[in-house]
Protein backbone atom coordinates (compact mmCIF):
# COMPACT_ATOMS: atom_id res chain seq x y z
CA UNK A 1 0.00 0.00 0.00
CA UNK A 2 1.51 3.30 -0.56
CA UNK A 3 1.10 6.29 1.86
CA UNK A 4 0.95 10.09 1.66
CA UNK A 5 0.54 13.24 3.08
CA UNK A 6 -3.34 12.77 3.30
CA UNK A 7 -3.27 9.04 4.15
CA UNK A 8 -0.03 8.46 6.33
CA UNK A 9 0.30 4.62 7.90
CA UNK A 10 -1.00 4.07 11.28
CA UNK A 11 2.27 3.69 12.53
CA UNK A 12 2.88 7.75 11.69
CA UNK A 13 -0.52 8.41 13.49
CA UNK A 14 1.12 6.65 16.59
CA UNK A 15 4.28 7.96 16.52
CA UNK A 16 3.50 11.68 15.85
CA UNK A 17 1.28 10.98 18.87
CA UNK A 18 4.08 9.35 21.15
CA UNK A 19 7.03 12.03 19.96
CA UNK A 20 3.92 14.81 21.19
CA UNK A 21 3.94 13.33 24.95
CA UNK A 22 7.92 12.97 24.63
CA UNK A 23 7.73 16.70 23.83
CA UNK A 24 5.52 17.60 26.69
CA UNK A 25 6.32 15.10 29.36
CA UNK A 26 10.77 14.59 28.35
CA UNK A 27 12.25 11.61 27.78
CA UNK A 28 11.89 9.73 31.73
CA UNK A 29 14.52 6.95 30.66
CA UNK A 30 17.03 9.62 30.44
CA UNK A 31 15.95 11.97 32.65
CA UNK A 32 15.43 14.58 30.52
CA UNK A 33 12.96 17.71 31.13
CA UNK A 34 10.29 18.72 28.38
CA UNK A 35 13.02 21.41 27.44
CA UNK A 36 15.78 19.01 26.85
CA UNK A 37 14.27 16.48 24.96
CA UNK A 38 14.69 17.17 20.61
CA UNK A 39 15.70 21.03 21.66
CA UNK A 40 16.54 20.83 17.94
CA UNK A 41 20.29 21.25 18.35
CA UNK A 42 21.65 18.10 16.31
CA UNK A 43 21.27 21.03 13.56
CA UNK A 44 24.91 22.49 14.76
CA UNK A 45 26.90 19.88 13.47
CA UNK A 46 26.16 20.59 10.05
CA UNK A 47 25.44 24.17 10.24
CA UNK A 48 28.76 24.62 7.85
CA UNK A 49 27.70 22.64 5.28
CA UNK A 50 24.15 23.88 5.25
CA UNK A 51 25.84 27.48 5.03
CA UNK A 52 28.03 26.08 1.87
CA UNK A 53 25.00 24.46 0.31
CA UNK A 54 22.97 27.95 0.64
CA UNK A 55 26.12 29.89 -0.43
CA UNK A 56 26.52 27.56 -3.58
CA UNK A 57 22.53 27.64 -4.55
CA UNK A 58 22.04 31.64 -4.17
CA UNK A 59 19.43 30.11 -1.40
CA UNK A 60 17.49 33.10 0.41
CA UNK A 61 14.49 31.05 2.32
CA UNK A 62 15.17 27.61 3.87
CA UNK A 63 12.46 25.21 5.39
CA UNK A 64 13.97 23.05 8.39
CA UNK A 65 12.02 19.81 7.95
CA UNK A 66 11.78 18.20 11.62
CA UNK A 67 12.90 21.07 13.33
CA UNK A 68 12.61 19.73 16.96
CA UNK A 69 11.75 22.70 19.34
CA UNK A 70 13.60 25.01 17.48
CA UNK A 71 15.62 26.33 20.06
CA UNK A 72 18.69 26.33 17.57
CA UNK A 73 17.64 29.53 16.10
CA UNK A 74 17.17 31.12 19.55
CA UNK A 75 20.92 31.08 20.93
CA UNK A 76 22.55 34.13 20.75
CA UNK A 77 25.79 32.70 19.62
CA UNK A 78 26.45 29.43 18.33
CA UNK A 79 30.35 27.52 17.59
CA UNK A 80 30.81 26.31 14.08
CA UNK A 81 32.63 23.23 13.14
CA UNK A 82 35.82 24.52 11.90
CA UNK A 83 35.30 28.09 12.00
CA UNK A 84 34.49 29.62 15.67
CA UNK A 85 31.93 31.55 17.69
CA UNK A 86 29.00 33.47 15.35
CA UNK A 87 26.09 35.18 16.44
CA UNK A 88 23.62 32.46 16.19
CA UNK A 89 22.69 29.99 13.07
CA UNK A 90 20.42 32.74 11.17
CA UNK A 91 23.41 35.97 11.09
CA UNK A 92 25.89 32.93 10.08
CA UNK A 93 23.60 31.49 6.94
CA UNK A 94 22.35 34.82 6.22
CA UNK A 95 18.86 34.53 4.82
CA UNK A 96 16.13 35.98 4.44
CA UNK A 97 13.80 33.20 6.00
CA UNK A 98 13.99 30.18 8.12
CA UNK A 99 10.81 28.42 8.37
CA UNK A 100 10.59 25.98 10.91
CA UNK A 101 8.37 22.79 10.43
CA UNK A 102 7.93 19.75 13.15
CA UNK A 103 4.17 17.63 13.65
CA UNK A 104 5.08 17.00 17.17
CA UNK A 105 6.02 20.21 18.24
CA UNK A 106 2.50 22.45 18.57
CA UNK A 107 3.97 25.66 17.28
CA UNK A 108 5.33 23.86 14.07
CA UNK A 109 3.44 22.00 13.30
CA UNK A 110 1.10 23.19 10.71
CA UNK A 111 2.08 21.87 7.28
CA UNK A 112 4.38 24.04 5.90
CA UNK A 113 2.67 26.31 2.42
CA UNK A 114 4.75 26.89 -0.25
CA UNK A 115 8.44 26.56 -2.04
CA UNK A 116 11.78 27.18 -0.70
CA UNK A 117 15.37 27.24 -1.57
CA UNK A 118 16.56 24.77 0.69
CA UNK A 119 14.96 22.08 2.57
CA UNK A 120 17.30 20.59 5.64
CA UNK A 121 16.31 17.93 8.13
CA UNK A 122 18.64 16.14 10.66
CA UNK A 123 18.20 13.79 13.02
CA UNK A 124 14.24 13.19 11.92
CA UNK A 125 13.80 10.56 9.37
CA UNK A 126 15.32 7.88 11.14
CA UNK A 127 12.99 8.37 13.78
CA UNK A 128 9.90 7.55 11.20
CA UNK A 129 8.16 4.19 10.63
CA UNK A 130 9.97 2.75 7.52
CA UNK A 131 6.48 2.91 5.62
CA UNK A 132 6.12 6.57 5.20
CA UNK A 133 9.89 7.64 4.32
CA UNK A 134 9.29 7.53 0.94
CA UNK A 135 6.43 9.63 0.82
CA UNK A 136 8.22 11.93 3.92
CA UNK A 137 11.29 12.52 1.56
CA UNK A 138 9.40 13.04 -1.79
CA UNK A 139 7.38 15.82 0.15
CA UNK A 140 10.62 17.10 1.43
CA UNK A 141 11.97 17.16 -2.42
CA UNK A 142 8.59 19.18 -3.18
CA UNK A 143 9.18 21.87 -0.84
CA UNK A 144 12.64 22.33 -2.41
CA UNK A 145 13.40 24.92 -5.28
CA UNK A 146 17.06 24.35 -5.31
CA UNK A 147 18.28 21.83 -2.79
CA UNK A 148 17.54 18.94 0.21
CA UNK A 149 19.99 17.98 2.59
CA UNK A 150 19.62 15.26 5.05
CA UNK A 151 21.22 13.43 7.54
CA UNK A 152 20.07 10.79 9.19
CA UNK A 153 21.69 7.79 11.99
CA UNK A 154 22.10 3.76 10.67
CA UNK A 155 22.28 2.92 14.88
CA UNK A 156 19.51 2.72 17.67
CA UNK A 157 19.34 6.05 19.44
CA UNK A 158 20.21 6.53 23.36
CA UNK A 159 16.26 7.92 23.67
CA UNK A 160 12.94 5.43 24.04
CA UNK A 161 9.34 5.92 23.00
CA UNK A 162 7.35 6.16 26.09
CA UNK A 163 6.26 2.71 24.69
CA UNK A 164 9.67 1.44 25.38
CA UNK A 165 10.94 1.39 21.96
CA UNK A 166 14.22 2.47 20.66
CA UNK A 167 13.76 6.07 19.45
CA UNK A 168 15.40 5.45 15.65
CA UNK A 169 12.57 3.47 14.35
CA UNK A 170 13.93 3.14 11.01
CA UNK A 171 17.49 1.85 10.96
CA UNK A 172 18.59 0.58 7.13
CA UNK A 173 22.37 0.66 5.52
CA UNK A 174 23.46 3.89 3.39
CA UNK A 175 22.91 2.67 0.41
CA UNK A 176 18.61 2.03 1.45
CA UNK A 177 18.81 5.32 2.36
CA UNK A 178 20.48 6.56 -1.15
CA UNK A 179 18.06 4.64 -3.00
CA UNK A 180 15.59 6.58 -1.24
CA UNK A 181 16.49 10.21 -2.12
CA UNK A 182 16.85 8.82 -5.71
CA UNK A 183 13.90 7.54 -6.48
CA UNK A 184 12.32 10.91 -5.30
CA UNK A 185 14.93 13.09 -6.61
CA UNK A 186 14.56 11.10 -10.01
CA UNK A 187 10.79 13.54 -10.24
CA UNK A 188 12.54 16.83 -9.17
CA UNK A 189 15.87 17.08 -11.45
CA UNK A 190 16.62 20.42 -10.64
CA UNK A 191 17.02 19.90 -6.80
CA UNK A 192 20.65 18.99 -5.72
CA UNK A 193 20.71 16.62 -2.82
CA UNK A 194 23.27 15.85 0.21
CA UNK A 195 22.75 12.59 2.43
CA UNK A 196 25.08 11.75 5.21
CA UNK A 197 24.57 8.71 6.61
CA UNK A 198 26.20 8.51 10.11
CA UNK A 199 26.85 4.58 10.78
CA UNK A 200 28.56 5.14 14.46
Amino acid sequence: MSFNRENPSDNYRRMVALYRELHSKGEVHLGLTPQETYPGISMLPHTRRIKELIDKNGARTILDYGCGKGYQYDLPTVEIPGIGMRDGILDYWDVDEVHCYDPCVERFWKVPEGKFDGVVSTDVLEHCCEEDIPWIVAEMFGYANRFVFANVACYPALTTLPNGENAHTTIRPNEWWKDVFRTAASHHPQVSWHLLVDTV
